[in-house]
């Protein structure tokens, strides 16, 4: 058997490969809560193609039986209703997970250099997850579903000299109908989840380059002979790190990450397994009630809205009077979270030891990032439109103070090791 191993290992590397990205990986060893969300990302992606997978099988991609076949699922086929909703609640998951990591990017400054590159293809993966949640959720064919991708795919008719052209090419034909449905159908479950794979590769490889950033944002992979010359770690580390690079103040991921995964795996289980039982529709945030009504298109829908997930950039389309400059607000809101680390100029990464506008900054981002949110599943009156006017202006402002305050920001002196705050 070791002859075997052997004989594998020279002509495809597995363990080889295993212990560079996985077991000897060096991670920072003041990881904290927030360094959980990555795996669960990963966790919650197996879900959802497993369960994709098996829904497929008994789904019909057409305008007149997709509704009916999901009623099917649902009822007759044997756990139906659990890969339903598992995979129902797995997409909010999903962007739960997401959005958390990405604001420990946020307040750790995981985006600065030199992990540019690693920030876009995160970026990049979180457009193409909102492109396949878009899609997929259409897919049920009902109330909801039929009128929100009306209300969205008319969007790009807002663009000038293509927008018709577009809209038409998108729908695959002059209103929603199941040519939209079949090519949606196409895309979410081969063309995107291959996009989305091949991203996550992309993801992983550009952090395993660099290093991992850690809650201190200061470097633990270091250039040889730098300033971590003399701090060798006491754990016997791939040979690609002893080479190349000083690694200090690290632990290989296995046991050490691998176990502290596993404790945030078991409490996002047991919550996810409560929604999953208990409350799978979470009062209509997860799966609207007018999505258990078949599409029909005489028939619009009281209060049209996105599903959680887009509020907050539906709320800043809404909060602009011109369809044109709302879709341009909309698209630059996902535009400037792209170019976030180049509006960022400071040299420090974490907030810990930046200046108390910047917290004061991100914490006014994050309230009206929330309040979009909550804001865009509401129906459009008066008051809400000026309030969700105002918490744009937040978030933007978020972007543009911090590029003006961050080049010459006032900042604690970072510490040579890292610290377990």
């Amino acid at each position: 058997m070791d002859a075997l191993l052997g004989w594998i290992e020279k002509r495809l590397p597995v363990m080889d490969a295993y212990k560079k990205h996985l077991s000897e990986y060096p991670m920072p060893k003041n990881f904290n809560f927030w360094y959980i969300f990555g795996s669960l990302a990963m966790l919650v992606l197996v879900n959802q193609l497993v369960t994709g997978v098996w829904l497929t099988m008994n789904y019909v991609p057409s305008g007149d039986g997709a509704f009916a076949s999901v009623e099917y699922i649902m009822r007759d086929v044997d756990y139906g209703w659990l890969l339903r909703y598992m995979h129902s609640t797995g997409a909010s998951a999903f962007f739960i997970v997401v959005y958390l990591h990405m604001f420990r990017g946020l307040i750790y400054g995981s985006y600065q250099k030199p992990r540019e590159l690693l920030w876009l293809f995160g970026m990049l993966i979180f457009l193409v997850l909102m492109a396949e949640a878009f899609m997929g959720y259409l897919l049920p064919w009902g109330q909801m579903s039929y009128w929100g991708a009306q209300v969205i795919i008319s969007l790009f008719g807002a663009i000038p000299v293509i927008g018709d052209d577009l809209t038409l090419w998108i729908r695959g034909d002059y209103v929603i109908s199941g040519a939209t449905l079949n090519r949606f159908f196409a895309l979410h479950v081969i063309a995107l989840p291959i996009v989305l794979l091949l991203l996550i590769v992309l993801h992983v490889l550009a952090l395993h380059e660099v290093g991992s950033n850690n809650p201190d944002g200061i470097e633990t992979k270091l250039p040889k002979g730098s300033k971590g010359e003399g701090y060798k770690t006491q754990f016997p580390f791939h040979k690609q790190y002893s080479g190349k690079y000083d690694v200090i103040d690290s632990i290989p991921f296995h046991p050490y990450g691998t176990v502290k995964d596993l404790v945030g795996v078991a409490v996002f289980a047991f919550l996810f397994s409560y929604v999953l039982f208990f409350n799978p529709e979470m009062g209509g945030y997860f799966l609207e009630p007018p999505n258990f009504e078949a599409a029909n298109p005489l028939k619009t829908p009281e209060h049209i809205a996105p599903v959680w997930y887009f509020t907050p950039f539906y709320a800043i389309l809404r909060a602009v009077p011109d369809k044109l400059l709302g879709v341009a607000a909309m698209g630059a809101s996902i535009v400037f979270l792209f170019l976030l680390p180049w509006f960022d100029r400071c040299k420090v990464r974490s907030y810990r030891y930046r200046s108390k506008l910047h917290l004061a900054n991100i914490i006014q981002f994050t309230i009206s990032f929330i309040a979009l949110g909550i804001l865009g599943s509401l129906p459009a009156t008066e008051l809400y439109t000026y309030m969700a006017r105002i918490f744009s202006l937040g978030y933007f402002m978020f972007f543009i103070l911090l590029f003006v305050y961050s080049k010459n920001e006032a900042t604690k002196p970072l510490p040579e090791r890292v610290t377990f705050k």
